[in-house]
């Protein structure tokens, strides 16, 4: 028997309109996350109506799900849950159009009783969610309901305006969730937590103890079946604005007058109108070798795979602060790593080769992956005569707690959020427009693409980028007790 949990999910039962169900991200991640949201009892009831261009039937559409479960789930398939999931799923293929639609989501309705909310994930591309929201307003599916959408948000200012705009014939603001999975991770939600629940470190996050920060995102994947999309797109439209700024923000922003939406969304918009438009010069783009011999990529082409860059806020907590933000294809690692390096002392008693300073200025670093893991590094005498100082660390891992079992996955805490209406985790049209703004600059002037080895960390320019300061990455060291991931 499902257990019910109070107080995190919804109040009412959820009809939930699945457009590009049978697409990659839906097997992966939606359709295993909604299952487990269902079964352990998040959501008081539901109802998935799948749509795509893939002409099945109710059954077919079970079955593939059924197989995305057994494949891409992380949790046991109990065949009683799956039964009550599978009767809790219906299909409409595209072609049979607005009508047909609107009658599914009826009948899930009616199954439900009177109070079912509607909620519409679109896992389609970019170019098609237009044509799905047309859809859903032709069925007359728009009142009261609430939309997901996926990224990226247009591809500058211009094309966002007129996709904010298009979107609002249809959509209030207020049914609009922007979704980015980076901000359902419960490592980015504990900045947070870790910022403004401790006395020990908020008099201290500012230009006058904090001397610069890295945000560093690597992976060691390559493009899979992405080419398409990433060769009209870029590394830095694909993760740098919709991730690594959203990163940013929760990093920056000031103390909101509340832990709620509008209150948090506020001040992660004032760090974005405190960003100062990009200056090409402070970026490196770089592309790996071989890229444009993947299947359908262009061979001329100028997609960066790379990207570093380094960001200003313009305002009284960050000014003369540097932000380094790194990501890239084919890297040596693949971390999520945000480090923040403070300022070293103005004056130094110990003797020359004492060991201090050498090995770089204190750092407090977040790991961003789903264990979840702080460290702060910091330098302490060396057991012995003399006076010798090596780097030390104050470790935690999510692991320590205990609790590791509860934590849900990005996109299940990002859809149940959404089904309750909080918008905290979701970006709104003002704050990605002016995102867009500031990014013209390096849009309209890019540099050029410099190449590097797969299985590097980059373009070796990017050393320069960071100068006097170095790459938090590689680390040195190890967790204790734990893989290699970071100090």
């Amino acid at each position: 028997m499902k257990r019910i949990t109070p107080g995190v999910g919804p109040k009412h039962p959820q009809v939930v309109v699945l457009v590009g169900a049978t697409g990659d991200l839906a097997q992966r991640k939606l359709l295993p996350g909604l299952y487990h949201l269902a079964s352990a009892g998040f959501i008081p009831g539901c109802r998935i109506i799948g749509v795509s261009l893939d002409m099945l039937d109710r059954d077919g559409f079970r079955a593939a799900a059924r197989q995305a479960l057994g494949s891409f789930g992380h949790r046991t398939l109990a065949e009683d849950s799956w039964s009550a999931f599978a009767a809790s799923l219906d299909y409409v293929p595209l072609s049979a159009g607005a009508g047909a639609l609107k009658e599914a989501v009826e009948r899930a309705q009616a199954e439900l009783g009177g109070a079912a909310e509607l909620v519409h994930y679109l896992s389609v591309p970019p170019k098609a969610a237009l044509s799905v929201v047309h859809l859903l307003r032709d069925a007359g599916l728009v009142e009261g309901s609430r939309i997901i959408m996926e990224k990226p948000f247009g591809v500058d200012l211009p094309s966002a305006v007129d996709l904010n705009a298009r979107l609002h014939e249809v959509f209030a603001e207020a049914q609009i969730f922007r979704i980015d999975h980076f901000l359902g991770k419960e490592p980015a939600q504990n900045i947070l937590a870790f910022r403004f629940a401790n006395g020990l470190f908020e008099p201290i996050w500012n230009r006058n103890f904090i001397d610069h920060v890295q945000i560093d995102v690597p992976e060691t994947l390559g493009l899979g079946k992405r080419a398409g999309f990433y060769e009209a797109t870029g590394a830095y439209r694909d993760m740098v604005v919709t991730h690594l700024f959203q990163i940013l923000a929760f990093m920056a922003m000031e103390a909101p007058t509340a832990l709620e939406p509008a209150s948090i969304s506020e001040e992660k918009n004032k760090v974005f109108r405190s960003m100062l438009p990009l200056n090409p010069q402070g970026v490196v783009r770089g592309q790996y070798i071989g890229y444009r011999e993947e299947e359908g990529v262009d061979p001329e082409s100028d997609t960066e795979t790379f990207i570093a860059l380094k960001v200003a806020i313009d305002n009284w907590r960050w000014a003369g602060v540097p932000f380094f933000l790194r990501t890239g294809k084919r890297l040596a690692q693949g971390q999520r790593i945000i480090s923040i390096a403070f300022r070293e002392p103005p004056k130094s008693m110990f003797p020359v080769g004492s060991g201090v300073g050498g090995q770089g200025p204190d750092h407090l670093t977040f790991d961003l992956a789903d264990a979840s893991k702080v460290s702060l590094s910091f330098y302490g005498k060396r057991p012995g005569p003399g006076m010798r100082l090596d780097k030390q660390s104050m470790q935690f891992a999510m692991d320590d707690t205990g609790l590791i079992s509860d934590v849900l996955e990005a996109y299940e805490r990002l859809i149940l959020d959404a089904m309750r209406g909080d918008r905290t985790l979701f970006t709104m049209a003002q704050g990605i427009e002016r995102l867009w703004e500031v990014s013209t600059p390096l849009l309209e002037a890019p540099p050029p693409v410099r190449l590097y080895e797969q299985g590097s960390w980059g373009p070796k320019s990017v050393h320069q980028l960071v100068a006097p300061h170095a790459w938090r990455l590689p680390f040195e060291r190890q967790w204790r007790g734990a893989a290699p991931v970071a100090e």
